[in-house]
């Protein structure tokens, strides 16, 4: 494998001292429509390369496209939710540019009349209100696919050869620009990563977009420059390239600052380019120079109509919006009585949905949130997936903190059963009763056991008597075992003491 050299960086701390980052976000969005943006082709993901296409998405000659209805009621109601203006007249164009993944030779896109613009959306850190702006939120086609064979790296320099899976060519997509976000200081990166966290949000919310980011229907081009703390002229800015997942889009803020302040510090120029960022290492390598403007050739597109929305369709979808993910956080952090951070990590962790379901079914907010950010945010990462995809529901953890606070189980045999429900041996209570892991709460079987344990470490228990009750661990532990670990550990440690005649003062 290629070792990526890093470039010189400075110190965080030093850099954002001194320098001031400026960035802005593009966001593409694979909307979740049953056909592309303008066929009939299905989308489905995964299906076997080249079978889910027809003569418009691949371009043939005599072909005519036509616009998927579904595709800009979907991208209407995503400007309404980050507080768009809708344009009431709005164009397609053609971008024109060679890529082997666009079998037209150009992008069916919008340029100078887009759907959506001139919105925000707030996002919070640190108890901070941070108001994005949204410069343009605009409808096109996504490209096909480039699969390249051979080589270290898995890109085109150093390939054998390439090969190209036109599925995904067609597939309506969304791209949301931001406008320059300044002010931000050192929290640029957690920013960052907040605006693409609530913008995915709002995307399931709306329910247009399963926005998996390892799937690519979700992706960021991070866009960042940083200018002396004094100085009004902003830097020349970097473009990093399709960076796939919330971790990286914050780091990949934070590794261009550090890099382009040591280049600026150093008496250096930073060049305007595209960037590759690498997740193994964390740190962005030069992709191709923007130094120059590309001419796109932008022109309107013939074979389509103006979309003009009626003011009545947009009014009705502006009266049918979801509450929306900020709102219904406010709403539900206040009535389970957790903290800012501790519903900041349950959206970091994508758990926000599963403790409201789980509270729904019955659990306690506190519980609910304690198995999903706890027991259950460990074993998914882990397994390297997202916790929604681990196989267990919110009535399997509702039922689970029930037979907790019913005093069935204590927290060790929980998470045994959380071993057999991850494992598909069924229901929480089904796997109580088929491991036999209920707590042995019969008085008189406990006390048969503190019995036992006391009579076979005379030494230790003649130690609690004479006033070193620390000891008494030593014969709690003692019954555990022998109970397989199916005593209440504090109700065990008070009858031994109840039994010496020991008080727990």
């Amino acid at each position: 494998m290629t070792t990526i050299a890093p470039d010189e960086v400075l110190d965080f701390a030093e850099a954002v001292e001194e320098f001031e980052p400026v960035f802005g976000l593009e966001t593409h969005v694979e909307l979740a429509t049953r056909s592309k943006m303008f066929c009939g082709c299905p989308t489905t993901f995964g299906a076997e390369p080249n079978t889910q296409v027809c003569p418009v998405c691949l371009g043939l000659p005599g072909s005519l496209p036509v616009a998927n209805r579904a595709a800009v009621e979907a991208t209407i109601r995503i400007g309404l939710a980050l507080n768009c203006t809708i344009a009431s007249w709005c164009r397609f164009a053609r971008k024109n540019y060679f890529y082997p993944d666009m079998p037209k030779n150009f992008q069916i896109s919008q340029y100078d009349e887009p759907l959506c613009t001139d919105g925000y959306l707030d996002v919070e850190v640190d108890d901070q209100v941070f108001r994005i702006g949204i410069e343009r939120v605009h409808l096109e086609e996504d490209t096909g696919k480039s699969v390249h064979i051979g080589g270290a790296t898995g890109r085109i320099h150093g390939a054998d050869y390439s090969l190209v899976d036109y599925n995904r060519a067609g597939i309506p997509l969304v791209e949301i620009v931001t406008k320059p976000v300044v002010g931000t200081g050192q929290l640029a990166p957690a920013v960052a990563r907040a605006y693409v966290t609530e913008l995915r949000e709002v995307m399931r919310t709306l329910g247009v977009s399963d926005v998996r980011m390892e799937q690519g229907s979700l992706r960021c081009d991070v866009n960042l420059s940083v200018h002396r703390k004094g100085t009004t002229a902003w830097g020349t800015r970097s473009e990093t390239k399709n960076v796939n997942s919330l971790r990286s889009v914050e780091r990949a803020v934070r590794y261009e600052i550090q890099r382009q302040a040591a280049v600026l510090r150093a008496g250096g120029r930073v060049v305007q380019e595209t960037r590759h960022f690498h997740e193994d290492s964390g740190v962005t390598t030069p992709g191709r120079s923007k130094e120059q403007a590309e001419d796109y050739r932008y022109f309107p597109e013939p074979d389509l109509v103006p979309l003009a929305p009626d003011p009545q369709w947009v009014a009705s979808l502006r009266a049918a919006l979801p509450e929306l993910p900020l709102q219904r956080r406010r709403r539900l952090r206040e009535a389970w009585g957790l903290t800012a951070a501790e519903m900041q990590a349950a959206l970091n962790a994508g758990a926000v949905e599963l403790v409201a379901a789980t509270v729904a079914a019955g659990a306690s907010p506190r519980d609910a949130y304690k198995w999903w950010l706890g027991e259950l945010a460990r074993r998914a990462n882990e397994a390297g997936v997202e916790l929604a995809a681990l196989p267990i529901t919110p009535e399997d953890v509702a039922e689970l903190a029930r037979l907790v606070s019913t005093g069935r189980l204590t927290d060790k045999l929980a998470r045994a059963v959380l071993d057999g429900v991850l494992a598909g041996e069924g229901r929480p209570e089904e796997i109580v009763a088929s491991r036999g892991l209920e707590v042995v709460s019969d008085d008189s079987a406990l006390r048969t056991a503190v019995d036992a344990a006391i009579a076979a470490q005379p030494d230790v228990a003649e130690k609690i008597r004479n006033g070193k009750v620390a000891a008494v661990g030593v014969l709690v532990g003692a019954v555990m075992k022998a109970t397989h670990g199916r005593a209440d550990a504090a109700k065990v440690r008070a009858l031994i003491l109840e039994t010496l005649g020991v008080s727990d003062a």
